[in-house]
């Protein structure tokens, strides 16, 4: 048999316990036929096959992000970036400088700013932004994607003054003292003004979905499952690979309830389109908001806020007839859920449509459906998740950046079931792993890392930080290669280095299973192949011989 490729000379975790480690992959029409040793592999070379040197570079099998949102990633590099803005001087200086670069009248937005580590750590106000924005409206999403600040500007053209009620879902901040909005909306408020921002236009939706996907791609994901979409961006996602612009894998959710899970139910799921690169069969309902704005939803108020326990963002009611028809129908549910109230009422709510739509009714028996995030769960319900096959998606860095505050936010005695990794693994639950990206950096390696250090990227830990809820290092491959795939119905198919799967691997810097962990941090994608092509390459790397090799 002549192989198209061999990938020889590597440190390869294959994820396959019958044969966790091997030295060489080989593939032919785009899968693998081979892993094994250096000194078989060459027995499987003709005239025309290309041999790629890893130079002993680590081989893992293709990274899954099972939780991003691909135009925001996009949208990040576009856009005024306000991560890293580290005090409230340095936000208002960045959105200082885009002003001075900005028409009078024009709208300004941006993202990535969060007062967590501010000091003090409160949210910026209207007025914070009227001093330096009085002629533009402004409107600037909190990290988390669930707060935005605006300015008086912006809220007038809203029609939003201090007798403007909080819609369903969401809650417009306001003085305690004056009763006038502060410029805080959270969740389903945001709305309220984000309608009157100007809508990009088609080049720029797809100028942001390939920026997002080449960025993807060049950290070493082989495949992203995109967290919720409306039709006019499954649109520009179909017409990415249909002209041939993007070779990333890409399992899409499509939002609901509303006019398009209506439509998605109706015409139902695309499987492995554009040859395995496309893939839609899920629904993604928001249940709630985060712990950081305080919309997630509590069973008790919040610590430092007594006054609020967060709020549920969808009514039960209009979810109930959605979930039994998506049994019906083969579709999956994931719902993100942050709060413990959120995750048990969600759980219930899964329960119930199980119990409605038998599995003889069902067109997929087992239905594997979904909770994203999951961050607080009572202790009471964690062990429900394994019990009724429902799989928690989960971002380790939420973690390392979140336990900073949820000490304040929740108090020690709900920190128990807190990213509460191991104890899900220990019941029986799988958890697929991703990064929330642009809420997080979204890089592969910093998720590694947090899954398995449980610490800050300084190597930072505290009082309710809960070390042993963090994970092994083969746990934590598998949270990013096997149970993303499980996740998404695909582990026959991707998740592991086998013969009969699809060509799919990242290649590293260093040994990531056994370096030292501050170590995780500083390692870097190599290459990234996906269908058996090498999609990204860092010529800069130390491989052997540049781009190929002869096996000896």
């Amino acid at each position: 048999m002549d192989v198209d490729l061999i990938f020889a000379n590597g440190n390869i975790y294959t994820v396959n316990e019958q044969r966790p480690h091997a030295e060489a992959i080989a593939v032919k029409d785009r899968r693998i036929v081979f892993v094994g040793t250096n000194e078989d592999a060459k027995k499987l070379g003709g005239d025309k096959t290309r041999i790629v040197d890893l130079g002993s570079k680590t081989v893992v099998p293709g990274f899954t992000d099972s939780h991003c949102h691909i135009f925001g990633i996009g949208e990040r590099e576009m856009r005024l970036n306000l991560e890293g803005t580290n005090t409230l001087q340095d936000f208002l200086a960045k959105v200082n400088a885009r002003v001075s670069q900005t028409e009078n009248g024009k709208w300004i937005t941006g993202r990535g700013w969060i007062e967590t580590f501010w000091k003090p750590p409160q949210f910026p106000t209207r007025q914070d932004l009227d001093k330096i924005a009085p002629d533009n409206p402004v409107f600037l999403t909190r990290a988390d994607g669930h707060a935005s600040v605006v300015n008086t500007a912006a809220l007038r053209i809203a029609k939003i003054d201090k007798s403007a009620p909080n819609p369903f879902g969401g809650e417009l901040l306001k003085d305690k003292t004056t009763g006038e909005p502060t410029g805080i909306l959270l969740d389903n408020a945001m709305d309220l003004v984000a309608k009157n921002n100007p809508k990009p236009t088609q080049a720029e939706r797809e100028e942001a979905l390939l920026r997002g996907i080449e960025r993807e791609v060049r950290l070493g994901w082989c495949e992203i499952q995109n967290a919720g979409s409306h039709k006019e961006d499954i649109d520009v996602i179909k017409k990415a690979f249909e002209s041939g612009k993007t070779k990333i894998r890409f399992v899409n959710a499509v939002y609901g309830p509303g006019e398009d899970a209506q439509r998605f139910l109706k015409e139902g799921a695309a499987i492995n389109d554009y040859d395995h690169h496309f893939t839609q069969r899920t629904l993604k309902v928001i249940f709630d908001g985060a712990l950081g704005s305080r919309g997630a939803a509590l069973l008790k108020p919040y610590n430092d806020a007594p006054e609020t326990s967060g709020f549920l963002t969808e009514k039960e009611s209009d979810l109930k007839p959605m979930f039994e028809e998506a049994l019906r129908r083969g579709i999956q549910v994931e719902t993100h859920a942050i709060g413990d109230r959120a995750n048990r009422v969600i759980l219930d709510l899964y329960e119930q449509a199980f119990k409605a739509v038998p599995p003889e009714q069902r067109k997929i028996r087992a239905p594997r459906w979904r909770v994203e995030h999951a961050q607080i769960v009572d202790p009471a319900d964690l062990p429900r998740f394994a019990k009724l096959g429902v799989i928690p998606s989960m971002q380790p860095s939420h973690a390392i950046s979140d336990l900073f505050f949820a000490p304040a936010r929740l108090g020690m005695d709900r920190l128990a079931g807190a990213y509460a990794w191991q104890s899900f693994l220990k019941s029986g639950a799988i958890i697929c792993g991703g990064s929330d990206a642009p809420v997080e950096r979204g890089e592969p390696m910093i998720e590694f890392y947090a899954a398995v250090a449980r610490k800050s990227i300084k190597g930072e830990s505290s009082e309710g930080w809960h070390p042993e809820q963090a994970v092994s290092r083969e746990q934590a491959l598998k949270m990013f290669t096997i149970w993303p795939a499980y996740a998404a119905f695909e582990e026959q198919e991707k998740g592991s280095i086998e013969v009969g799967k699809l060509a799919d691997f990242t290649v590293l810097s260093q040994d990531v299973m056994k370096i030292p962990e501050p170590e995780i941090l500083k390692t870097r994608c190599i290459m990234t192949v996906i269908s058996g092509e090498v999609v990204f390459e860092d010529r800069q790397s130390n491989r052997s011989d540049g781009t190929q090799a002869h096996l000896q």
